[in-house]
């Protein structure tokens, strides 16, 4: 006989259930989850912190969301740097290579505010402290506090705002000529102010009382910083006008050898006698004065 189980009828009345109404619709699980998730609602999501699920994306992703550029945590990135990538970036300034552009080799899309402060910085008290020493050793002692003033100005301008032009003039012919290499402004700072750390031991060799060592001098330096300024802007001016290209690398080394030259001669001159020694009188001459009173 056969086994009655309560089992078999159920399966038995789902089949013919099935088979009096083929044409009903059946629900399937899946298709509803699918349908819910392009709703914009997802039942097996966690909402348990809703609030940090664009974190998570950001974390997962590998991204993160930049700071606007009047806030401190977008100039914070710029003075994140390890001491082994500064001394890296000022030799790389001080021994130019024809083959290593210094924006492609040193910064590596990483350029930083805290190396060019400080060689601004020790730059202007070293101008002012070697043209001191300079003077004393040549017998013209004469400290002048402002001149520390004057030099600031002078170093911190050179740094700051030709960059800001030659950034301005290079974004101007990009939006002309779209094949042309950009730079972005804090990478012309960075360059603009490594290449300045080799005027620290040029002006502190201008101590030594021998004017053709401080002309010397001063020619190696802007010819080391002028040649890290060449070679690092003329990849993003080469595919300009030649006219064009000419004109900007010129005037970028003539503001560099302008630089050194008012450097010499403001903060290193050579004082110059005030006039011939006078001769003491002849007795002749005293005899002539005596006569004529």
């Amino acid at each position: 006989p056969a086994m009655f189980s309560p089992f078999t009828l159920e399966f038995e009345d789902e089949g013919n259930l099935l088979d009096t109404n083929r044409d009903a619709t059946t629900i399937n699980i899946e298709d509803v989850k699918r349908q819910t998730k392009a709703a914009g609602f997802d039942p097996d999501a966690d909402d348990e912190y809703p609030a940090r699920s664009d974190d998570r994306e950001e974390l997962l992703s590998g991204q993160k969301k930049s700071a606007p550029f009047w806030t401190f945590e977008y100039y914070q990135k710029f003075f994140d740097i390890e001491t082994h990538h500064v001394k890296e970036r000022i030799l790389g300034s001080l021994l130019p290579w024809p083959r290593k552009n210094f924006i492609q080799f040193y910064l590596r899309k990483n350029p930083d505010v805290y190396g060019p402060f400080w060689i601004c910085t020790t730059l202007v008290f070293a101008v002012f402290i070697s043209g001191n020493i300079s003077n004393f050793m040549n017998g013209k002692y004469n400290p002048q506090f402002r001149k520390v003033t004057i030099a600031a100005t002078m170093i911190f301008s050179y740094a700051w705002f030709v960059p800001l032009a030659l950034w301005g003039f290079l974004l101007w012919r990009n939006n002309k000529i779209l094949n042309l290499v950009s730079y972005s402004f804090m990478e012309i700072v960075c360059v603009y102010g490594y290449s300045l750390s080799v005027y620290i031991p040029a002006v502190v060799l201008c101590i030594v009382p021998l004017e053709w060592l401080k002309w010397v001098t001063m020619v190696v330096a802007f010819g080391l910083s002028g040649s890290v300024l060449v070679m690092t802007f003329w990849p993003a001016l080469k595919e300009d006008h030649p006219r064009v290209a000419m004109a900007t690398v010129s005037a970028i080394v003539l503001l560099d050898v302008l630089l050194a030259v008012v450097c010499k001669m403001y903060f290193f001159s050579t004082p110059q006698p005030s006039g011939a020694p006078v001769a003491p009188p002849t007795a002749g001459q005293l005899k002539a004065n005596t006569s004529s009173s």
